[in-house]
């Protein structure tokens, strides 16, 4: 008997065990905790609906816990156009509090929108929050030259707006930086002098802020303030200086391409003056020829030898005499 109330007992064991694995497989499958809160917040979910999320894969917190919010908060929002974000890969619940954002701050801002400025990789939320509370964005030092080439720098801060209706495709905060940096560098540019910029450094946020520069971004551009201005390097003297310097190099060039030119011309003349000498060499070197030759034929006599050696030797003589008076010239006048 005692075996028998044994063995009934390690049955009931085994079914309570198996009831109780069964009941968790269950509750894990079928939501009720979840679908009891929903009934509890007022929101009508059927027990089938949220089996059905498990069955296409949809995690049913991610859809009704946002689905609450959203009821509570007075939208108009359905379970299904949750669950068909959610399988587009977009964040339900940051969605759902954008649009609780939205409907507190009275934007307009339908789900569809939400939606889409979610899947197109924005922050919904922060753009909701970005219209009730602008954005100041800040831009580093931008460097322009003032037509008298001294170098300004200048830092502004930009105070935006997200515009939702232009989130979907509309350009981000560094077109923004951008084009805002391009008018302070025409600005700048535009000056005729440099004080003048110093002087009225608000003259560079009113040109800028004329020129429509938030056209096809996703923000309104409420006020440009130029929060400091600076005086860079003088571009135009170092310009100038570089120039002269340049300047300076062609001209030795140009110099020591005449000096060249002079020293081949001399070399030149030098060489001619070598050959003229070889030709009168060459010529003196036939005169004792043309005299011998005038001997033998009786042309030219032996006292004309005579006279014509006469005559080299007082042309020697005098040369002597000349050399002489030079060198006493010289010596007096260094005395």
């Amino acid at each position: 008997m005692i075996e028998g109330i044994t063995g009934s007992a390690i049955g009931i064991i085994i079914a309570i065990i198996a009831a109780f694995i069964l009941l968790s497989i269950f509750l894990t499958f079928v939501p009720i905790a979840l679908w009891i809160s929903a009934v509890a917040a007022g929101v009508r979910v059927s027990i089938f609906t949220l089996i059905g999320m498990r069955l296409r894969r949809v995690i049913p917190s991610r859809i009704v816990n946002p689905l609450i919010k959203a009821v509570k908060a007075g939208l108009s929002v359905t379970i299904n156009q949750l669950e068909s974000h959610y399988l587009a890969g977009g964040n339900v619940d940051r969605v759902v509090n954008a649009l609780i954002a939205a409907h507190r701050a009275n934007i307009d801002l339908p789900f569809e929108r939400a939606a889409a400025i979610d899947l197109a990789g924005r922050d919904v939320l922060e753009a909701v929050q970005m219209s009730v509370n602008p954005k100041v964005i800040e831009t580093p030092f931008i460097a322009g030259v003032a037509m008298d080439g001294i170098e300004v720098k200048a830092k502004a801060r930009i105070t935006v707006r997200a515009n939702i209706d232009r989130l979907v495709g509309g350009a981000g905060e560094d077109t923004i930086v951008a084009r805002v940096g391009e008018g302070i560098v025409s600005t700048i540019g535009s000056s005729i002098n440099h004080k003048k910029v110093l002087e009225n450094p608000d003259m560079i946020s009113q040109t800028v802020l004329s020129k429509g520069l938030d056209s096809g971004t996703a923000f309104e551009i409420l006020s440009i303030d130029i929060a400091d201005v600076d005086i860079g390097k003088n571009i135009g003297a170092e310009l100038q200086t570089e120039q002269a310097e340049a300047d300076k190099k062609i001209a030795q060039a140009k110099a020591e391409e005449r000096r060249a030119m002079a020293v081949a011309t001399e070399q030149e003349m030098i060489a001619k003056v070598q050959e003229m000498r070889a030709k009168v060499v060459g010529a003196e070197a036939e005169i004792p020829l043309a005299m011998a030759e005038a001997l033998r034929e009786g042309n030219f006599g032996v006292m004309d030898y005579m006279n014509y050696k006469n005559v080299q030797a007082d042309t020697s003589m005098r040369d002597s005499i000349s050399k002489i008076g030079e060198d006493k010239s010289k010596t007096d006048l260094t005395d």
